[in-house]
């Protein structure tokens, strides 16, 4: 039974930006316990503040007065009661002396007490920097040092436990380093990563940052939080910014950008089940014991959650047009450059394929278009295109199919069906009137039948014309559109395919090219396998199976997550919400499951293809599965 519990698949975590008055800490606690009380209010279970929080980051050599290191300790023990009684955690930063030396600390705060203290590791001294003029590195095992009467675990080599998910700590500079303490952190169970920081801004600095904070989420599988000092930090001689940023596993789930004026907790759920699938999945991602667990008994809030939940997981991202563009000429040129491998491997002299009009199969003609280039022939030397109309197909499908093909001066052959699938049935003793499965997949399997006898007949392969998304539901005839000797599309779900598709269409200097492929785009997606109503297409895929984007939604969460059944409803109620009711959601998840559970036959014979991102489904690589499943009990 799914025991599918949301509060439990997330943690809501916080950083905040005080305005900062440097050397003043009675004020600095005030702002600081306003934040928290703000976070806590919002469902956070925990809360991280910047380096020297307590103090200000620029008190310089105010430090070594006594009067501000005790104030400082006072006010830390006054955070740590506001913590009592609430399921949240808080994290501040304050200096701290420890026997003979003074240590730039994070401390973490629960349950009413200072649960452990973390000192700064990496103290910059250059540039602008000159921390080893105050403070010192500890380079000894863990310790323990007493505040307000009690042993508080001090050192590098501590995790905390929150609500079950472990926590490291490093500040500012340790990020920067070679060899960050969150990789032995992580190696030691930490799902989530945080850093207390006073990193000064400069051009270009925020932007270096942020992709440092991302891709070292992305190292780590897990979660960082970095939170920066504010920019009212003393500006002798740098200015600070108040960058914040909440990162999960290579993606930025939020961000405060520097100089953002809104002084307010930023939040963010990091989803600690997928952080915890992804690692287990990759069998260099081993255990390591050697640090210490401060366990706490603080719980996560009662919350919603809120995810930043992509609908659309296989679009490429990007800030810009020009950085979209980019990410999916990359799909086409890998896709190409392995039809062009295959071509050359094997001195292939034609490369066929079936063009009916449709999104798929205008998606491998572009393929093989840039394949050719890449391989350094014409591409009308290379490409035999044909367009096998049956009774179902439409004039608008086939006109376009045709139009295509000139445009690139492509030979195309029109090799009706209709005969031929007429002596089939009956051949097999069926009804021609009689429009069942048997129909159309006769229509189907003539149609790979002729182009596998093309590609005896004048030499090369066939291409596969099929989408990820099909491959998924099993929307293919089982030795008709299923089969093929290379299949550029295998890697690409239906969303992509058109967004690919309308690259190409907006790269195009041929207008009548253009205009061609935007038509193409906006024909309803059908088979065109049972007759036509009225001149229109009657058969439309997705009456029939259920919207493309959220099947691809669905596979997305459940080959590269591993998510439940309820995970994924909860999710696409998130992503779709306004676009599909719950009972729309329920339907189309349902046949999802249960095609793809069904399906797994064809894929276990299907034809070699182009993995293009993290969800492939080839039998050899990615997805392994039994064909003979008898039902399924696994996502039930």
């Amino acid at each position: 039974m799914d025991t599918f519990n949301p509060n439990q698949a997330y943690l809501r975590v916080a950083t905040a930006c005080p305005e900062v008055s440097v050397a003043d800490v009675e004020t600095n606690l005030e702002r600081i316990a306003a934040f928290y009380d703000e976070a806590v209010s919002q469902g956070a279970a925990l809360v991280v503040f910047p380096e020297l929080s307590i103090s200000g980051y620029s008190i310089q050599d105010l430090v070594q007065q006594n009067s501000l290191l005790k104030k400082a300790e006072v006010g830390l023990i006054k955070l740590a009661d506001k913590t009592e009684n609430l399921s949240s955690a808080m994290i501040v930063g304050l200096p701290l002396r420890v026997g003979n030396a003074t240590y730039n600390c994070a401390a973490v705060l629960a349950e009413g007490k200072v649960k452990g203290l973390v000192p700064k590791q990496n103290l910059p001294t250059y540039g602008e920097f000159y921390e080893k003029r105050w403070y010192q590195s500890w380079d000894n095992e863990n310790t323990t040092v007493v505040i307000d009467g009690q042993e508080v675990p001090f050192g590098n080599d501590l995790l905390f436990d929150i609500d079950g998910v472990k926590t490291g700590v490093e500040i500012c500079e340790d990020l920067w380093v070679l060899e960050p303490p969150h990789i032995k952190q992580a190696q030691n169970g930490a799902l989530i990563t945080v850093n207390p920081s006073a990193s000064p801004e400069l051009v270009g600095k925020a932007v270096y940052r942020r992709d440092l904070v991302r891709m070292e989420a992305a190292k780590m599988i897990g979660g960082y939080i970095y939170a920066g000092c504010d920019w009212t930090e003393s500006t002798m001689d740098v200015v600070m910014g108040g960058h914040q940023i909440i990162a999960e596993n290579g993606r930025i789930l939020a961000e405060r950008r520097p100089f953002d004026d809104k002084q307010t907790t930023l939040l963010a759920d990091v989803d600690v089940e997928h952080l915890q699938h992804d690692r287990s999945r990759d069998t260099n991602f081993a255990n390591k014991i050697g640090m210490q667990v401060v366990s706490t008994t603080v719980g996560r809030p009662e919350f919603i959650p809120n995810p930043n939940v992509n609908p659309h997981p296989f679009l490429p991202g990007g800030e810009t047009d020009e950085q979209r563009g980019e990410r999916l000429q990359s799909i086409i040129d890998i896709q190409a450059h392995g039809l062009a491998r295959r071509i050359k491997t094997q001195n292939l002299r034609k490369v066929h394929l079936g063009l009916s009009g449709g999104l798929d199969s205008t998606l491998a003609f572009l393929v093989a278009i840039r394949a050719s280039q890449i391989i350094g022939r014409k591409p009308k030397d290379v490409i035999r295109t044909y367009t096998m109309p049956g009774k179902a197909s439409s004039d608008r499908t086939q006109n376009n199919a045709v139009d295509l093909a000139d445009l690139y001066d492509i030979p195309n052959e029109v090799i009706p069906i209709d005969q031929l699938s007429e002596n089939m049935l009956e051949a097999i003793g069926h009804e021609l009137d009689e429009q069942d499965i048997t129909y159309e997949n006769t229509q189907a399997r003539m149609r790979t039948a002729i182009l596998l006898n093309k590609a005896n007949q004048l030499g090369g392969i066939v291409l596969g014309t099929g989408d990820l998304s099909e491959i998924a539901l099993g929307w293919c005839t089982f030795n008709g559109d299923h089969i093929s000797h290379y299949h550029v599309n295998a890697g690409v779900p239906k969303t992509l395919v058109r967004h690919l598709v309308h690259h190409v269409a907006d790269q195009a200097s041929n207008p009548a090219v253009k205009k061609t492929l935007l038509d193409i785009l906006d024909t309803p997606v059908s088979p065109e396998l049972v007759a036509e109503q009225e001149g229109k297409i009657s058969q439309k895929t997705e009456d029939i199976i259920g919207p493309y984007e959220l099947h691809d939604f669905f596979l997305y969460q459940l080959v590269r997550w591993g998510d439940s059944p309820d995970k994924i409803r909860f999710l696409a109620n998130q992503a779709f919400t306004d676009i599909y009711t719950d009972t729309e959601i329920n339907k189309w998840l349902g046949e999802f499951l249960k095609r793809f559970a069904f399906s797994q036959f064809k894929r276990s014979v299907m034809p070699d293809g182009a993995k293009v991102g993290s969800v492939a489904l080839s039998p050899r690589g990615d997805w392994r599965m039994p064909s003979d499943l008898v039902n399924q009990a696994v996502w039930q």
